[in-house]
C-alpha cells in the first residue's frame, strides 16, 4: 500500500498570531508547532512522500521543518516537498484547495507507485492512527473517507463541513459552512482518496470553474450521487484551533495530564524540531502551580494555570495566571498578567498590568514592548 500525504498550512486568521505566520507554524503546547501533529501522524503511518502546500508567510515554517529529519522524511525516496501554488498559479488569486492542488499537479502525478492520498489541514490537530483510517477507507470501497469528530457541532460554531449519519454510520446529510446542531459530526479536514480518482476530479472541477474541496468535491458529488462517502469517526481528542478563543482554551487544556497523554502519546509520539536548552531555573521564592513549563525558563515570580514556552523569564514579584507565554519573552518585576497570550520576543515592563477575559484574552504581537 503506497500512500502520499498533502498538508495544507491554512491561511485562516487568528489575528496577531497569524499575521506573519501560517496556522501550520503557530506555536502550541510549549515547544511544538501545529504542523508537528500532521507530520507525526503521517510519518507514524509510514507515509514518506509528503507535500506541504502553503500560500504565503511560509519562511518560518520552512525554517522549523527543514528537510524533515526529525520525522525521518529525509531518509526516504520521495521525501518532503514545499509547494507554493499561489506563486505558480496561472491566476493572481487563491480560490480554494482544488485550485491549489491543480497548481501542483506535477507533484500529484509524479510516479505511479502511490495509490492513495491523505490530505490534512493544519488548523485542527490530533494524534490519529492514519494506518487505521486508510485501512477503513480501502475496506469501505468508497470514493472519499471524511474523518470526523463528535461533540464539536453545538448549534453555535460554524463548521467547514458537517455530516449527519444514520445508525449504520452512513451519511444522510452534509452541510458546508454550516452552524450544525449537536447531532452532526464535524469534519476534521482529513480526507483519504484514491490518487487516480482525485487527479481526475481535480481536472474535471477546475474545467468547470469549481475550486472548493468541501463544497464542490465532497458535497457537490455526494448530492449528485457521483461519489460515495465513508465517514470515519475519530475516538480521541481533536483540537479545533480556528479562533483565538479556541486556541487559548485548547492550549490551557494541556495542563490536564490526560489531555496531554491523548495529544502527545495516544497513538504515537509527536516529534518537533530539536532545540537543546538548559533546564529551567526555579528561583528560591518562585511559586509555580499547575503549569506546563518548557526548558530554558528563568522563574522567580508567581505563575498559575499557564503554558510557558522556551526561554521565558518571569521576574521576581511578577504574577502570571491563565496565560500563554511564547519563546524568549520577559515579564518584568511586579507585572500582573491574567488571560493573556504573549507571542515571541515580548517585553512586559515592570509593574505593567494586562487583564483580559477567558473568552477574550489579550493578544500581544511578536516583538512588542508593553
Amino acid at each position: 500500500m503506497n500512500v502520499m500525504g498533502i498538508i495544507f498550512t491554512n491561511d485562516a486568521s487568528l489575528g496577531q498570531l497569524t499575521n506573519e505566520r501560517t496556522m501550520a507554524s503557530l506555536p502550541f503546547g510549549g515547544r511544538y508547532r501545529q504542523v508537528d501533529f500532521a507530520l507525526s501522524n503521517l510519518a507514524a503511518a509510514g507515509i514518506r512522500h509528503i507535500g506541504i502546500i502553503s500560500r504565503h508567510n511560509y519562511q518560518s515554517l520552512m525554517n522549523h521543518i527543514g528537510a524533515g529529519e526529525e520525522w525521518g522524511l529525509e531518509l526516504e525516496e520521495g521525501g518532503l516537498e514545499y509547494l507554493t501554488p499561489f506563486s505558480m498559479s496561472t491566476t493572481d488569486i487563491y480560490r480554494g484547495k482544488l485550485d491549489a492542488l491543480h497548481s501542483v499537479m506535477g507533484f500529484l502525478e509524479y510516479g505511479d507507485e502511490d495509490e492513495y492520498v491523505v490530505m490534512i489541514d493544519s488548523a485542527i490537530i490530533s494524534n490519529i492512527d492514519l494506518k487505521h483510517v486508510i485501512k477503513c477507507h480501502i475496506e469501505s470501497g468508497k470514493d472519499i473517507t471524511v474523518v470526523t469528530k463528535t461533540g464539536i457541532a453545538n448549534g453555535k460554531k460554524q463548521l467547514d463541513l458537517a455530516v449527519k449519519v444514520d445508525d449504520k454510520g452512513e451519511a444522510t446529510d452534509i452541510g458546508v459552512d454550516y452552524v450544525a446542531p449537536a447531532d452532526y459530526l464535524a469534519s476534521m479536514d482529513i480526507f483519504v482518496l484514491s490518487k487516480k480518482w482525485l487527479v481526475k476530479q481535480i481536472k474535471e472541477h477546475i474545467a468547470r470553474n469549481l475550486f472548493h474541496m468541501d463544497r464542490d468535491l465532497v458535497l457537490g458529488l455526494w448530492q449528485k450521487n457521483a461519489a460515495t462517502i465513508n465517514v470515519y469517526q475519530f475516538p480521541g481528542i481533536a483540537m479545533y484551533n480556528e479562533s483565538i478563543e479556541e486556541y487559548y482554551h485548547n492550549s490551557l487544556a494541556l495542563i490536564d495530564k490526560k489531555v496531554r497523554h491523548d495529544m502527545f502519546g495516544y497513538n504515537h509520539p509527536v516529534f518537533t524540531r530539536v532545540r537543546d536548552r538548559v533546564p529551567s531555573f526555579y528561583g528560591e521564592n518562585c511559586e509555580i502551580e499547575n503549569c506546563v513549563v518548557a526548558d530554558g525558563c528563568i522563574l522567580e515570580g508567581e505563575v498559575e494555570n499557564s503554558i510557558l514556552f522556551r526561554n521565558v523569564t518571569i521576574c521576581e514579584g511578577a504574577e502570571v495566571e491563565d496565560c500563554i507565554i511564547m519563546n524568549d519573552t520577559i515579564v518584568g518585576e511586579g507585572a500582573k498578567l491574567k488571560y493573556v497570550i504573549l507571542d515571541k520576543d515580548i517585553t512586559v515592563r515592570p509593574n505593567a498590568t494586562l487583564c483580559g477575559t477567558p473568552n477574550n484574552p489579550i493578544v500581544v504581537k511578536r516583538g512588542d514592548t508593553v
